[in-house]
């Protein structure tokens, strides 16, 4: 009797957050760690499934830069980067759209076979992502886009006949060119134009922290401003930096919330949505500064 009425107080707890997001858009950028472990890509699949089942409206943004790695190393190339983005030259492009159009559809199953219909896209359908060739410090990458458009009535479309979609972060330029796109850039740009409600990173960290090395200096929640000033005094750096731009960015750009969640946590996504305290860091709009329980 205890476990049972355990198990009806986490539905109860979850009760309100159900009824204020139904219909609501999420977009949830998959990646890193979490994609590689099959029992954790299980779980990440069950908890967005489950989001599409009560109501919500969710749409996957996958990467899959572990995956492209392994089969460049299986060509003969080595896998080469500047600036924490990878150098795509011709060949590594047909590389990174085939992994990431089979992780689509290894996606696509996993979601089929659980009762939920899904497609798997890339941004060249339907012009959903176009693109522009993207620099790092200067220098030419490659086939590395940088999104300049983003067209979401394919995925608007997809939503209203109950279909779940699943983006590879893939784009073209204005000569039909194909580019690779970082896939939280496009998880960013996807959320914002759609008008999701909320954009959640998976990632392989707990969220984020004032000072790295010490585990008391955790945030669980935090304004856009308060966040641009982390940056501003030097108190993060490094991969931290461009996601906590495309965190702030997605804000500014009228996403109500963004997450950073660790990934490698089973069913991080529920707890983050479904419970009062969360797991994750929160980032929210600087206007609802005075509004939120300190």
């Amino acid at each position: 009797m205890d476990e049972a009425l355990k198990k009806a107080e986490v539905l109860i707890e979850a009760l309100p957050y159900i009824q204020k997001f139904n219909r609501r858009i999420i977009v949830v950028k998959y990646g890193g760690s979490a994609m590689s472990n099959e029992e954790l890509q299980r779980n990440v699949i069950k908890d967005v499934t489950l989001l599409k089942l009560i109501g919500f409206k969710p749409i996957i943004v996958h990467g899959g830069g572990k995956a492209i790695s392994r089969w460049v190393a299986k060509s003969g190339k080595e896998a080469q980067f500047i600036g924490g983005l990878r150098v795509t030259d011709e060949e590594t492009m047909e590389i990174a759209e085939m992994v990431l159009g089979r992780v689509g559809k290894q996606l696509v199953s996993m979601v089929e076979a659980l009762g939920v219909k899904a497609t798997g896209i890339s941004g060249k359908d339907g012009g959903l992502l176009t693109v522009r060739k993207k620099l790092s410090a200067g220098q030419d990458i490659g086939y590395v886009g940088e999104i300049t458009d983003v067209n979401p009535q394919i995925l608007y479309d997809m939503l209203e006949r109950d279909y779940l979609p699943i983006v590879a972060p893939i784009g073209m330029d204005e000569n039909f060119d194909t580019y690779n796109i970082n896939a939280d850039d496009a998880a960013c740009a996807i959320a914002r134009a759609v008008g999701a409600d909320k954009l959640v990173f998976l990632t392989d960290i707990e969220g984020l922290y004032k000072d790295i090395n010490d585990k008391s200096s955790f945030i669980s929640r935090i304004s856009v401003s308060d966040a641009d000033r982390l940056i501003a005094d030097g108190y993060i750096g490094g991969g931290m930096l461009p996601k906590l731009a495309n965190c702030t960015a997605a804000v500014r750009g009228g996403v109500n919330r963004v997450h950073i969640l660790d990934g490698r946590i089973p069913h991080c996504l529920l707890l983050e949505v479904f419970t009062n305290r969360g797991i994750g860091t929160m980032f929210y709009p600087d206007e609802e500064q005075d509004t939120l329980p300190q």
